[in-house]
């Protein structure tokens, strides 16, 4: 089983406002935070999950728990805090590309606290760490030390997916990025992280020496022109299907559960596994990440596919 750590939220997102801005706005709530997402997206493509995060007693926590249990995601691992629920209000562009404001001070999901720790089952294998909660006091000193004492123990997986609207610190992020990339098996990062990390920077070097420190595998996400992944001395790309864009909301999210399935549908359940894992397997990996991640734009918000979903786009783009 992936054992997925970190926030959980809702999404307020913003109609309305009228021309000038002077009209009403009206906010649609829909379930998120990157980690829900992933954890949700693995269990709709089939693999086993949970979730340790903190979630609210209060009525927009007791939906965050509910969903889960409809999605068949493990909540063994939920702790329930009487914190309030954090609130992300989104605003999107004419491309439906998303603007955040957060509102999450001393929220459920960044109370986490070293008593809080979960001991695991020889059952999780593999465990994702990711967003924002990494930055933000106690839960990301919660989450490092987690991750710190699981490495080599099981597959570490990290997102840094870089929120300045809530940490504006860019040497904080940073900081945080080199004590993850030196424990992390796994790293997803999108090329708006690179460059929000290291603006102007040559992206393909960077991760090419994120490769060297550590991790077994990095993949790059670069929107709709897909996706590089760095992986025992291979570079691989792969393209991402042509889709009809309605949003990019939860698209980096789905990309990451799709990844995690597919690793583990060829037998990665460990770091050995991971570092003998075939270019053609590999490749295969990207194009069903790929697929999953596009057709999440297709969909309003965040609403990561199936499965069933993702192979019929596949094989409608012609990817295997």
């Amino acid at each position: 089983m992936f054992l997925v750590c970190g926030e959980a939220l809702f999404d307020m997102f913003a109609h309305g406002g009228g021309e000038g801005g002077d009209g009403a706005l009206n906010f649609a709530a829909h379930r998120g935070g990157s980690p829900y997402n992933v954890a949700v997206g693995l269990a709709r493509l089939g693999s086993p999950s949970g979730f340790f995060t903190g979630i609210s007693t209060d009525f927009f926590g007791d939906m965050l728990f509910a969903a889960l249990a409809r999605e068949g995601v493990c909540a063994d691992y939920i702790v329930r805090k009487p914190n309030p629920t954090t609130l992300s209000f989104v605003l999107l562009d004419a491309a439906g590309t998303p603007r955040y404001t957060f509102f999450g001070t001393g929220a459920a999901d960044r109370a986490l606290l070293p008593a809080d720790l979960p001991t695991l089952p020889a059952t999780v294998t593999a465990l994702h760490f990711g967003s924002f909660a990494l930055a933000v006091a106690p839960v990301a000193d919660t989450l490092l030390q987690f991750g710190r004492a699981m490495a080599g123990q099981r597959l570490i997986s990290y997102d840094p997916n870089i929120r300045l609207t809530v940490v504006p610190e860019i040497e904080l992020w940073r900081a945080r990025a080199a004590a993850w990339l030196a424990i992390a098996d796994i790293v997803k990062v999108s090329q708006e992280d690179l460059q929000s990390l290291y603006p102007g920077a040559d992206e393909t070097a960077i991760a090419r020496a994120w490769a060297a420190q550590g991790p077994g595998l990095v993949v790059v996400t670069r929107g709709g022109a897909g996706a590089v992944a760095y992986h025992g001395g291979t570079e691989l790309a792969v393209a991402a299907p042509a889709v009809k864009v309605v949003d990019t909301v939860g698209a980096g999210d789905s990309f990451q559960a799709a990844l995690l399935h597919g690793l583990a549908q060829h037998g990665v359940v460990s770091r050995a596994t991971l570092d003998a894992l075939s270019p053609a397997a590999l490749r295969e990996t990207l194009h069903l990440a790929a697929a999953a991640g596009a057709l999440t734009c297709t969909r309003a918000g965040a609403d990561l596919p199936r499965a069933a979903q993702v192979r019929a786009l596949m094989d409608k783009t012609g990817q295997d």
